[in-house]
């Protein structure tokens, strides 16, 4: 589980170890710039302000920018950014309606697609149920696993899963392991696949040399559970109501909340996550069709193949990007969370940014392939509030050259506009990850 303490500017949620709230715990720190009193809005687009002037140090520092591009050989035609205020005020942009390939920008989509569908707080429910009794330490029937969509349902659900039948008394299940639904393990969207990982979980006699590493990566006193099917494994698209009516309902997991799934997704820019997520949204048209009701901005400006960003074809505008995270944020304080609960923030120097030259107390969101490199996100100053910000560079190189010189326009852009009191003093607890394995989401449903 995540312990999400975010700076003294942002107002996040924190998640006690060993608990998950119903709600999460909010957190108000000594300054919040991002607080539901100062919500975010689009700055109008660039046609429409083009009589208005825009910030010289904005336009600076993207010019700068897109000189260093064109001294290494790339065409400014293949760049797009867009920076804008808080109040909507259009500091600088170029080329900001133009989609592009964004990489894993399109993951900013997907996690606003996500939080439109269901409350951050949902969980995914994987259903355990048996057409069986127990005999002694023996299930005489079928083992059924039904599942609903986790993303993030691993070998350590694997193993609370299987102390959970262990504590109801199973040992061995003499009929068949099946499995239905949309029940994903270690990321295997593969149906047959997820069944044998989902097996060797269950059983530490048969666990592989990493399920035995991730178990002892939890929380001491973890029992090894045991928990032999005997039978065969059968993966099956449904369960038929036949199943359903003679079926007795034996245990539910229950995933991390939403908000959690996304921020973990997000922080390593997890494809297999993206890709289960949005496709239970209903897939990528889905997805690009909720993200452009949730912004105003046009289906032309968000073009995606997949969830995840896998592709050339997945195209995003900078104005967009920067519209999706805005409308993240905005979507997230209704429920008492910020961005900062969403996506990684530069102090944690983890995941996708591990290294990178951020500023103090930025939020972003990554993108990388072969020929794309893209940041989006939003940092925070002392002159100008939050600056949102999208910058997409295409072309082959060394990717550490693009980091470089997008870390180089928000550092500039910074420096300008000064650190807000809490950041320049670094009065705040960065986010900083703890184990998130939780024993307490799988509920025995029958009396033991």
């Amino acid at each position: 589980m995540w312990n999400l303490v975010s700076t003294a500017i942002i107002t996040a949620s924190i998640q006690y170890s060993g608990q998950i709230a119903a709600a999460p715990i909010v957190t108000q720190l000594p300054r919040s710039l991002l607080s539901s009193a100062s919500r975010p809005v689009l700055a109008v687009n660039p046609p429409q302000t083009q009589h208005q002037t825009q910030d010289a140090e904005a336009t600076k520092a993207i010019r700068v920018h897109l000189a260093s591009l064109q001294d290494a050989g790339y065409s400014p035609t293949g760049q797009g950014v867009w920076l804008q205020a808080n109040d909507g005020v259009l500091l600088g942009e170029h080329r900001s309606t133009q989609a592009l390939p964004a990489a894993s920008i399109t993951k900013v989509a997907t996690t606003l697609a996500a939080l439109h569908t269901w409350d951050p707080n949902h969980k995914f429910m994987t259903n355990v149920s048996t057409n069986g009794t127990i005999v002694g330490d023996t299930l005489q029937g079928d083992l059924i696993i039904e599942g609903n969509g986790d993303p993030l349902f691993v070998w350590e659900e694997a193993v609370t899963l299987g102390n959970a039948l262990n504590q109801i008394g199973i040992k061995r299940v003499q009929g068949d392991l099946i499995v239905a639904g949309r029940f994903y393990m270690n990321f295997e969207s593969d149906r047959q696949k997820a069944t044998q990982l989902l097996a060797i979980g269950l059983d530490s006699q048969n666990w592989t040399n990493e399920a035995l590493y991730q178990w002892r990566q939890m929380p001491p006193g973890t029992a090894a559970p045991q928990v032999e099917i005997l039978g065969n494994l059968r993966p099956v698209n449904t369960l038929t109501a036949a199943d359903r009516l003679s079926s007795v309902q034996l245990v539910q997991h229950e995933s991390l909340p939403l908000w959690q799934l996304l921020k973990r997704m997000n922080i390593y820019s997890n494809n297999a996550m993206a890709e289960m997520l949005a496709a239970a949204v209903g897939g990528p048209g889905a997805v690009s069709q909720k993200a452009s009701q949730a912004t105003g901005v046009p289906r032309s400006e968000i073009r995606l193949i997949n969830g995840s960003g896998l592709g050339q074809q997945n195209q995003i505008s900078a104005r967009a990007a920067v519209a999706m995270m805005i409308a993240v944020h905005n979507r997230a304080i209704e429920s008492g969370l910020t961005i900062a609960d969403l996506f990684p923030m530069s102090d944690c120097n983890c995941g996708t940014i591990k290294d990178r030259n951020l500023p103090t107390g930025a939020i972003v969101k990554t993108g990388t392939l072969s020929d794309v490199s893209a940041l989006a996100g939003v940092i925070q100053t002392r002159d100008r509030g939050p600056v949102w910000f999208a910058i997409l560079n295409r072309g082959n190189g060394d990717v550490r050259f693009f980091h470089q010189i997008q870390d180089q326009v928000l550092q500039t852009l910074t420096q300008v506009w000064g650190n807000p009191p809490a950041i320049a003093t670094r009065n705040f607890s960065p986010f900083q990850p703890i184990p998130w394995q939780d024993g307490n989401r799988d509920r025995i449903l029958i009396s033991y």
